[in-house]
């Protein structure tokens, strides 16, 4: 395994108010990591600094041996893939074209071959009936997979999913997570910002605890979501657990 994602001493401010205070992390090729932690810890912040839709007050993210800058971060997007709490579908075109619209766009893809990817995608996701259906006429689970589905258009080399599942009503969840679930057995290198502790501990290849902008606690998810360390992370896990 190779060092994919190196992330050294980040941190990110936003006024006088510090987000992230000094993370240091290494994700390697094929590696699941989920980030925990409760509102307001970082992990939004966190995933949005790696691929710079936040520009970090201090610090390095390095994809693949390359620091991530403001000269090369467009061309380091198209290989790092994004999903959001919410789904950014567009909203006036179908669930195949949200799909293959970047590919030919970003990639200049042939409109038949982008096409024909996008319906491969779908079929991925599980979504083939709903290629010609807009994204008002999709559940929100169903939604959220073809915003899985458009993120891995571009052939990403990392998936960031920041809290994917959050906006979904809970039996909407599973298929999701299900897809996520798949992706990860692929071999896709994933950061998986969650509150699903099940699927931080089926899944995940480590676990990284956040709070209050720091690293408290990472191992794998045994250790940390088992028997952890840290009696703030103990506290945090009784309170998600217990709801």
């Amino acid at each position: 395994m190779s060092v994919l994602l190196s992330i050294q001493d980040l941190h990110k401010s936003f006024g006088r108010t510090e987000v992230l205070k000094g993370i240091n992390l290494e994700v390697e090729e094929g590696e699941v990591v989920a980030l925990i932690g409760a509102s307001g810890s970082g992990k939004s912040t966190l995933l949005r600094c790696v691929n710079r839709l936040e520009v970090p007050t201090s610090g390095t993210v390095t994809f693949r041996g390359e620091p991530i800058t403001a000269a090369n971060a467009n061309s380091v997007r198209r290989e790092i893939g994004m999903v959001f709490q919410r789904f950014n579908l567009f909203p006036h075109i179908t669930a195949l074209d949200n799909i293959s619209l970047a590919p030919k766009k970003v990639l200049n893809l042939p409109a038949s071959v982008a096409v024909e990817e996008a319906r491969k995608l779908l079929d991925q996701v599980k979504l083939s009936i709903k290629a010609d259906s807009y994204p008002g006429e999709l559940s929100g689970g169903q939604q959220q997979r073809v915003a899985i589905a458009r993120a891995l258009g571009l052939k990403p080399k990392v998936m960031l999913f920041d809290e994917p599942t959050s906006a979904l009503d809970p039996e909407l969840v599973g298929e999701v997570l299900e897809v996520m679930r798949d992706l990860a057995k692929s071999g896709m290198t994933m950061i998986v910002a969650t509150h699903e502790m099940g699927f931080a501990r089926e899944v995940a290849h480590r676990v990284i605890f956040l709070d209050d902008g720091r690293i408290l606690e990472e191992g794998p998810p045994e250790q940390v979501l088992g028997s952890p360390k840290q009696d703030r992370t103990r506290e945090f896990l009784a309170r998600v657990l217990n709801k």
